[in-house]
């Protein structure tokens, strides 16, 4: 665990394609119905793997991280508050370059991860940055070894006062940190100990493919075939993806004991108490608020999850559903394809109603060519947007196919995109926000083009579909999410006791699954695999609880905004603008909002309950 923001070279974060000239040409994947999708310019970053930008940019940031070392390391507690803030400017400034160059080559590899020459190039890139960030590892460590006495006089000077949020949230690392020789080993050994584990589980993953009536399908096409309108196609697609994972079952099991194991070594030395403090803590969230998150949804389960299903089998003429079913669209409902222009006026559309500003800054999204949108062979399942650094912008992944789910996750993104676009003025080192924050800036934008569908549709069935969509998305964000935490949890605590088998993964997945879907959905046959291709569980240990985190705080603002919509953007935005600046209790109070009540949550939660009640 490195403290917060730390180096580029430490931070995992999201990854693409190389354009093959200055001002490449756009390149568009095709879908039937769905029209062109965009595929990303990744010039304003670099312009190719060659580019001389980028080994000029390479080599001044290891001539500045090693004159930064030779000025400053052990000397801090005797530099005075301006030239202790003018030496975080200069961190901050090298740290900005590398990242840069690791946003670039964590781009280039999500969408084409099956590629070697990208792969090696990720790899070295990742191996290089490294080496000149493990010569900024003295700054937090030293920094945080100063007397606060000593500090609290520094921070008078304006020089570093600007910076105060990041040293306040430095020093929350200071007792979890160990030596700095077993930092700097730590640091050193990253790219041959985690990360590789973790590239082994990526290129794993989009290797495979899944043989479906016939054809073979990538991962992100065969889930997609899990909501396709056809039984038997589900039904292939459930069969296809599970004996597919099967095979590769002691594989996938290997990688989650080894990094589990490490996590286990690691958060011992550190002294963290439990398998999620640590992530916790770079959240800024107390233990006893994630634990009563986490309570309250899982005392839920038979009021959401266990009806809805219930309700939805109730609808397919079925006592119980298989798993396949889970997602699929309701009898009788219309599903039609969307085109990816449809898709971008909906929620542009949705944006622009509530916010002008919101609107104007996704736009540029779609204008500069800042979207990677079409699945293909190699790419990287699901989405993500990555910030990459203020002085550039975000990109965002996706794989549209033109359902209305995937619109969601176009207003999803675009939300994160948002966010980071408000966030960059704050500066590399407090831009960012923790997972339980960041994402309430995409699920509110989710909210936004829902509830903007809804209020255009007039006939009862086509209503009814939105809105069991709806809670279906909401129960994959809370109910879903606060069961991946719960076996995340048994994972690794059984892990303590010694190596898990496949199998013995498996039995925990389907414990989980069971006691968060219900009775009313069959976990038969090879769902037992489905736990391997969560990838979460191996990027970001325990971030997912950070989804019904953002869910049941939309739910709550959202509340508050229909009460009383007058000035709410306004906060919004400004909330949104703070980007790491401020924690969430000051984030939430102009809002009236305080996580730490217990009843809190459960006012999110009744958001879910009452859209089950409409329904019914």
């Amino acid at each position: 665990m490195s403290p917060p923001r730390p180096p580029a070279a430490t931070a995992k974060t999201p990854k693409a394609k190389t354009p093959k000239a200055k001002a490449p040409k756009a390149k568009f994947g095709a879908g039937k119905g769905i029209g062109r999708l965009p595929r990303w310019n990744l010039g304003d970053l670099y312009s190719g793997r060659g580019s001389a930008r980028l080994t000029g940019d390479l080599a001044r940031a290891q001539r500045r991280a090693q004159r930064f070392e030779k000025l400053n390391k052990g000397r801090l507690a005797r530099l005075s508050g301006k030239r202790l803030g003018e030496a975080v400017a200069e961190f901050e400034a090298i740290d900005q370059a590398l990242g840069k160059i690791m946003s670039y080559a964590q781009l280039l590899h999500a969408a084409d991860v099956a590629d070697p020459r990208i792969s090696q190039f990720y790899q070295t890139m990742s191996e290089r940055v490294n080496a000149i960030a493990t010569r900024l590892l003295f700054f937090t460590l030293e920094l945080n070894r100063l007397p606060e006495p000593a500090l609290r006089k520094k921070l008078e000077s304006p020089a570093l006062k600007r910076y105060a949020p990041w040293v306040r949230d430095a020093r929350a690392w200071r007792r979890f940190e160990l030596a700095d020789d077993m930092e700097k080993l730590l640091h050193e050994k990253a790219p041959s100990g985690r990360a590789a584990w973790v590239r082994l589980y990526d290129e794993t993953l989009a290797d495979l493919r899944f043989p479906i009536n016939g054809k073979s399908a990538t991962l992100a096409e065969a889930l997609n075939r899990l909501s396709h309108r056809s039984a038997a196609t589900r039904r292939a697609a459930a069969a296809a993806i599970g004996k597919v994972l099967g095979r590769h079952g002691r594989t996938f099991a290997l990688i989650t004991n080894t990094l589990a194991k490490d996590k286990e070594v690691e958060d011992r030395w550190r002294g963290f108490e439990g398998p999620a403090s640590a992530r916790n803590l770079s959240n800024y969230v107390e233990d006893q608020v994630v634990d009563a998150l986490v309570g309250a949804v899982k005392r839920a389960y038979p009021r959401l999850s266990h009806r809805y299903y219930r309700l939805k089998a109730r609808w397919m003429g079925k006592k119980r559903l298989d798993y396949w079913d889970r997602n699929a669209p309701l009898p009788k409902s219309q599903d039609p394809t969307i085109p990816w222009a449809e898709a971008k006026s909906m929620v542009l559309e949705a944006y622009g109603a509530f916010s002008p500003d919101m609107e104007r800054i996704a736009a540029r999204f779609f204008d500069g060519r800042w979207i990677d949108a079409g699945p293909r062979p190699g790419k990287e399942s699901g989405a993500f947007s990555h910030p990459t650094v203020p002085t550039v912008h975000p990109y965002i992944l996706m794989n549209y196919q033109g359902k209305s789910r995937d619109v969601m996750t176009l207003a999803h993104e675009l939300g994160h995109g948002v966010h980071q676009i408000l966030a960059a003025p704050q500066g590399h080192l407090m831009a960012a926000t923790p997972l339980t924050l960041a994402e309430t800036a995409s699920v509110f934008g989710e909210m936004l083009t829902f509830r903007r569908l809804l209020a255009r549709q007039t006939k009862t069935a086509r209503r009814r579909a939105l809105v069991a969509g709806k809670v279906e998305d909401m129960l994959n964000t809370v109910v879903r999410q606060v069961a991946f935490f719960d076996f995340e949890m048994r994972v690794h605590t059984a892990r303590k006791e010694g190596e898990l088998t496949a199998d013995d993964l498996s039995e925990i997945w389907l414990a989980v699954q069971g006691e968060s879907l219900g009775p009313a959905i069959k976990l038969s046959g090879d769902y037992r695999w489905y736990w391997t291709y969560i990838p979460h569980f191996i990027h970001s240990p325990f971030y997912v609880y950070a989804y019904a985190f953002g869910d049941c705080l939309v739910n709550s603002l959202y509340a508050t905004y229909e009460a009383a919509p007058d000035g709410f953007a306004a906060k919004y935005l400004a909330m949104l603008r703070a980007g790491g600046t401020l924690r969430h209790r000051e984030l939430l109070r102009p809002f009236g909002l305080n996580a730490a009540d217990p009843a809190f949550w459960d006012r999110g939660l009744a958001m879910i309950s009452g859209l089950i009640d409409e329904l019914e």
